[in-house]
C-alpha cells in the first residue's frame, strides 16, 4: 500500500513562509510565489506581495525566461529517443542553410557550441521579435566566439536554432508539439506561450529608491525557444516531479537523468555550477541541486530538484532584478530537508531472485584490488570496491545478458560473465579488465599472465 507523503509541519511551514517574506522584501519585490514539492506532489505554497491582505497564488502565471530551454531541451531529446536524430549530428543534417550548420545538437544543448551569448543588438528580450523574423538575424554575420566544443558558454540563439530544428523534424510551431507532446499529458495546461490571467505584470524596481517602472511585454518570435514561456508554481511542481523521475508518456527516466549529467567537465572538485542538456546543475550547502534559473525583463524564476532529498522547490517573481530566486530556492529545499530530513525507504528482500546471479555476489578481485558485487532488483548490479580507494559502478541489466556501467568511471561500459567449457563462471569481463574470484586466479586468462611460481614472500 502506497501513503501519501506527510504535510509539512506547521513550524516548518513558518519557517518557508519567514524565507519567502524576507526574499520579497529584501529584494524589493512586487510579488512572489514560492511552492516545495516532496513525494511526487506539492506540499506547501504561499506568495507575498506589495498589496496590503492580498497574496498570489499557485495560479499565477509568471514568465520564466530560460527555464524555457528546459522544455526545448526535452523536445530535442524525444526525437532523439525516436530515432528521429542523434546529439551527435551536426545541425545541417536536419537543419540545413544556417551559418551554424557545423556544430552538433549535443553542442547547442550544453552550450559547448562556441555560439554568441545573444544576438546582434537591439537586445532581444525587450525588443519585438519582428526585428529579427530569420535564423540569420539572430545569429549574424559573425556568430562564433569560441571554437565548438572547447567551453560552456551559454548561449540564447543556440536554442533559437533548435526550436528551430523541432519545427523542422515535427512540421509544425515548437511551442505547437511542446503543448501536444509534453504540456498536455503532463496536466501543465496553465504553462504558456502568452500570458493568459490571471498573470503578473513585470516591473523594474529603481535601484536606488522605491519605485517602479513597468517592463514592456514583447512576443520574442525565433527567439521564443530560449525564454517565451510563461507558467505558474502549481505547473512548475508537476514540472518538478517529471524532472525527478520522468514519465514514459513524455520521456523515460533515464533520457531525463541523461539532460542532468554535465555535459563539459565541472571546473575542479570544488565546482559550484555545471550544465547538462538544457538543465542547469548547483551544489549548495552540501546538495546537488538540479533544474533551471530564469529572468526576462520584469521577471525572474527558479525551478531546483534535490534528488537526494525528493525535494523540489520552485521560486517565481516580477521583478527584473534585485530578487535572488536561484538562492531563495535553494533555501527553501534546505528549510525542509533540515527540519524533516527524508525517510529512508523501508528494507525490502527482492522479489524474486535468479540463482545464478546470486552466486555471482560477494567479492571478486581486480589483480590485487578487492570489490563487492551485490545485486539489486531488475537483475542489476553494483560493484564496490573494498576500502576507500577503487573504482565502483552501478550496472543496468540488458536483454542480451550482459550488463551496462550506469556512473563513475565505468559509465558505458560493458559488464559481462565469462564461462568457462564447463560452464563455470571462470571470470568478469568489464570493458577488459579481468575480475576473478582469488587475487590474480591463476586459472583466469589474466592479461600478462601470472607468475608460476604464486604468491610468495619475496
Amino acid at each position: 500500500m502506497a501513503f501519501p507523503p506527510e504535510e509539512l509541519l506547521p513550524t516548518t511551514r513558518r519557517a518557508l513562509l519567514h524565507r519567502l517574506a524576507v526574499g520579497q522584501a529584501e529584494g524589493r519585490t512586487p510579488s512572489l510565489v514560492g511552492a516545495v514539492v516532496r513525494g511526487g506532489r506539492m506540499v506547501w505554497t504561499d506568495g507575498r506581495s506589495m498589496i496590503d491582505d492580498h497574496r498570489p497564488d499557485d495560479d499565477v502565471q509568471y514568465r520564466i525566461g530560460s527555464l524555457t530551454k528546459n522544455f526545448v531541451a526535452v523536445l530535442v531529446m524525444r526525437l532523439r529517443d525516436e530515432g528521429a536524430l542523434e546529439l551527435t549530428d551536426p545541425l545541417d543534417k536536419h537543419l540545413p542553410g544556417t551559418s551554424a550548420g557545423g556544430l552538433t545538437i549535443a553542442q547547442l544543448l550544453a552550450h559547448t557550441s562556441g555560439l554568441a551569448s545573444e544576438t546582434p543588438g537591439p537586445w532581444w528580450e525587450r525588443t519585438p521579435g519582428a526585428l529579427r523574423p530569420e535564423l540569420a538575424d539572430v545569429l549574424g554575420e559573425q556568430p562564433m566566439r569560441h571554437p565548438a566544443g572547447s567551453r560552456f558558454h551559454y548561449s540564447n540563439p543556440g536554442y533559437a536554432l533548435l526550436g528551430a530544428l523541432v519545427e523542422r523534424l515535427r512540421g509544425e510551431p515548437w511551442g505547437d508539439v511542446l503543448r501536444r507532446e509534453v504540456l498536455e499529458p503532463l496536466g501543465m495546461t496553465r504553462t504558456t506561450l502568452s500570458p493568459q490571467a490571471p498573470h503578473a505584470g513585470g516591473f523594474a524596481v529603481h535601484p536606488w529608491a522605491d519605485v517602479m517602472l513597468p517592463e514592456p511585454l514583447e512576443d520574442t518570435g525565433v527567439m521564443a525557444p530560449a525564454g517565451q514561456l510563461w507558467s505558474t508554481a502549481a505547473d512548475l511542481c508537476r514540472w518538478a516531479v517529471f524532472l525527478a523521475g520522468g514519465d514514459e508518456k513524455v520521456l523515460s527516466a533515464d533520457s531525463v537523468a541523461e539532460m542532468r549529467r554535465p555535459a563539459s567537465e565541472p571546473s575542479g572538485p570544488d565546482w559550484v555550477a555545471s550544465y547538462g542538456f538544457g538543465t542547469q546543475l548547483r551544489r549548495q550547502d552540501g546538495r546537488v541541486l538540479f533544474g533551471h534559473s530564469g529572468s526576462m525583463p520584469g521577471f525572474v524564476a527558479t525551478l531546483w530538484v534535490s534528488e537526494a532529498d525528493d525535494l523540489a522547490a520552485v521560486v517565481l517573481a516580477n521583478a527584473t532584478s534585485g530578487t535572488a530566486s536561484s538562492v531563495i530556492a535553494a533555501d527553501l529545499i534546505g528549510i525542509v530537508a533540515e527540519r524533516e530530513p527524508r525517510l529512508p525507504e523501508p528494507w525490502r528482500p527482492l522479489a524474486e531472485v535468479d540463482p545464478e546471479l546470486l552466486a555471482l555476489t560477494g567479492p571478486w578481485y581486480w589483480g590485487p584490488s578487492a570489490h563487492i558485487l551485490r545485486l539489486q532488483a531488475d537483475r542489476a548490479l553494483e560493484l564496490a570496491p573494498l576500502g576507500a580507494a577503487g573504482r565502483g559502478s552501478r550496472f543496468r541489466a540488458l536483454p542480451d545478458g550482459t550488463w551496462t556501467g550506469l556512473d563513475g568511471y565505468y559509465a558505458g561500459e560493458t559488464l559481462r560473465v565469462v564461462r568457462a567449457a564447463d560452464g563455470t563462471v571462470s571470470h568478469l569481463d568489464l570493458g577488459s579488465f579481468v575480475l576473478t574470484r582469488a587475487p590474480y586466479d591463476p586459472g583466469a586468462p589474466i592479461p600478462g599472465g601470472v607468475d608460476p611460481r604464486g604468491w610468495h614472500s619475496s
